[in-house]
């Protein structure tokens, strides 16, 4: 736990300093890694980090991917049909992953839920956007698709709270166990 303190603190730091100038992105996102292990601790600690901030002057919002996506299925005209299919192949994952995934994708509905809360926190002045629950994602896609289509969007810095692991600056593996990707833009802390 010492370790996700530590990491939390480089994070509040950083975010008072905002941003280097980098070839990267110039935009306040940020990417609070931890091992996949830590998950439940890390939403134990939500509300104190949320406060923390709060007595750091920050106006913050918190976004929970699993929310918005519970939400979305839940709202999605296909889910009768999706229910039926299902009870006709119950073991038949790959396709509920894909037509689940294929909801999440369409029209960027999950994009457009972020997008809008973005839009919501640049109106304050001192927003930050928390985005928690990030492994809700799985199987359906990674959070880095989603951040480089917002790219030019992020006014307030952004945190991510992402279970995975780090190598070097930009190298981010999801959940620990998907490929490393290092299509990110942004600030990585902890994560090694």
């Amino acid at each position: 736990m010492s370790l996700l303190k530590t990491d939390f603190d480089e994070l509040r730091e950083r975010i008072q300093h905002g941003r280097e100038l980098g070839n990267t992105s110039f935009e306040p996102v940020y990417y609070l890694v931890f091992a996949p292990a830590h998950i439940l601790e890390v939403k134990r600690l939500i509300p104190a980090w949320v406060a923390r901030l709060k007595q750091d002057g920050w106006d913050v919002t918190v976004f929970s991917l699993a929310e918005a996506i519970d939400s979305l299925l839940n709202d999605d005209p296909r889910r009768k049909l999706w229910v039926a299919v299902d009870r006709r192949s119950p073991l038949d994952w790959s396709k509920t992953n894909q037509a689940l995934s294929n909801a999440l994708v369409t029209n960027q509905a999950l994009q457009q839920r972020l997008e809008t809360v973005l839009a919501e926190q640049a109106e304050k002045e001192h927003g930050l956007l928390l985005v928690t629950d990030l492994e809700a994602l799985h199987p359906y896609l990674r959070i880095g698709a989603i951040e480089s289509q917002l790219q030019g969007k992020f006014q307030v810095p952004t945190v991510f709270l992402y279970p995975g692991t780090r190598s070097g600056k930009s190298q981010l593996k999801f959940l620990g166990f998907y490929p490393e990707d290092g299509n990110y833009r942004s600030v990585h802390i902890g994560g090694n």
